[in-house]
């Protein structure tokens, strides 16, 4: 065996390992970090306020949240990296938004109450629903 092909194996054995001492929360987390990036977007985490960003993720969670006596539909997405909210205004339901859905939005990010927030996100529903 060459030197590089050992060095392969031995990187590969700590792959291995690593992988097998993570929980399912961190082992999901790289997963969805690796395909955010795969979908060209930019990790929320990086996100900068006021500027139109990128992003991709899963869907946690979607609840009717009125907002100054107007409907608003709010999702947080999580790319494995931070989570931002997605709010949609005068919208009660969007067919396919649905937790546990891949999706990718692009619009201004912005922050309320030290949470990142993207209000009406042109987005494109990924994969399968749930």
């Amino acid at each position: 065996m060459d030197e590089g092909s050992a060095e392969r194996g031995k990187r590969g054995l700590r792959r291995f390992l690593r992988r097998m001492a993570s929980s399912t929360a961190e082992l999901e987390a790289e997963d969805l970090q690796k395909s955010s990036g795969d979908e060209g977007a930019t990790p929320i985490m990086e996100c900068g306020e006021r500027k139109r960003h990128c992003v991709a993720g899963t869907l946690r969670t979607v609840t009717l949240r009125p907002r100054g006596g107007a409907p608003a539909l709010e999702a947080e997405l999580y790319d494995g990296t931070d989570v931002i909210s997605l709010v949609w205004l005068g919208r009660r339901k969007i067919a396919g938004i649905d937790p546990g859905r891949m999706l990718r939005a692009e619009g201004l990010v912005s922050t309320q109450d030290g949470r990142k927030v993207m209000f009406n996100p042109r987005y494109e529903l990924r994969g399968g629903g749930s």
